[in-house]
């Protein structure tokens, strides 16, 4: 698709532009949370225990140690990006070689491989990734890995279909006619061809990072205390759900909105860059 073609339709599309905000507003966030927050997010205010929205100089009140939420959520972004980007990494990289060799050379090779795909598929996605870290051990780096891991297995199938319909084209055929190697089909014919499925299929997979962080982290199998983290926001509020709901009801928003906007922005990609969403 040309630039300006892409360009005009990205404009116009109000998802789109809607997720690309949320999702820039998030980046800001992680970027400049030491300049936009307004607290460390560890000062512990005891005399403001417990405080509701907008009382004691808290925006969006204090938790059960008096920290304030509102410099907590800001920094919780970075831990959300962060996951989300380095486990959409592991999970885009290697499922995308996975899935490009089984798709390509198929035969035995693709039906070992998929059959191991298969295998891991069969587990439900959070009960992987929490099998994952109780052999690893509780922490980011940790959950970062057992996230990307865990996403292999769908990325080398979305792969490997998307594969199988480019080798079939004419293109390819005449690349091999003429004695290209394999390696310069994949990469100067397959790969390019492909490029747009990983980049709507990735940004569909942040969502589902950000979400198993915080389900990893709400377990306490993932970030961490003190460390902040909307999923361990969330375990520590659970009990003060009568008491002090703003504890639970912010972590949880944010977490909804974060998901949304890459949701939008996915879908809103996927109507542009795939040919049968356009027609």
């Amino acid at each position: 698709m040309k630039v300006k073609l892409f360009k005009s339709r990205f404009f116009r599309s109000k998802q789109i532009v809607a997720g690309m905000l949320i999702v820039l507003v998030n980046v800001f966030m992680a970027l400049f949370a030491p300049l936009i927050s307004t607290y460390s997010v560890d000062d512990m205010d005891f005399l403001n225990i417990f405080a509701h929205p907008g009382e004691g100089g808290h925006i969006l009140g204090s938790d059960d140690y008096g920290r304030d939420i509102y410099s907590r959520l800001v920094y919780g972004s970075r831990i959300s990006l962060l996951v989300g980007v380095v486990a959409v990494g592991i999970g885009l990289i290697f499922g995308s070689v996975v899935g490009v060799i089984s798709g390509y050379f198929g035969g035995f090779v693709d039906s070992l491989i998929m059959r191991i795909m298969d295998a891991l598929l069969s587990f439900p996605y959070v009960l992987l990734a929490i099998a994952m870290m109780a052999v690893l051990g509780a922490g980011l780096f940790n959950a970062m890995l057992a996230i990307g891991i865990v996403m292999i297995p769908s990325f080398s199938r979305v792969v490997r279909s998307a594969v199988i319909n480019v080798k079939n084209e004419e293109f390819i055929t005449a690349a091999r006619s003429m004695g290209a190697s394999h390696m310069w089909i994949i990469f100067q014919h397959v790969v390019p061809n492909i490029f747009p499925v990983l980049i709507i299929y990735a940004s569909l997979n942040f969502a589902g990072a950000v979400i198993s962080e915080a389900t990893l982290s709400f377990l306490g199998l993932g970030i961490q205390p003190p460390t902040p983290s909307w999923g361990s926001m969330l375990a520590e509020a659970k009990n003060y759900l009568q008491t002090a709901p703003h504890m639970a009801i912010f972590p949880g928003v944010a977490i909804l909105i974060t998901c949304l906007g890459f949701n939008l922005l996915g879908d809103g990609l996927r109507d542009i860059l795939d040919p049968r969403m356009r027609s």
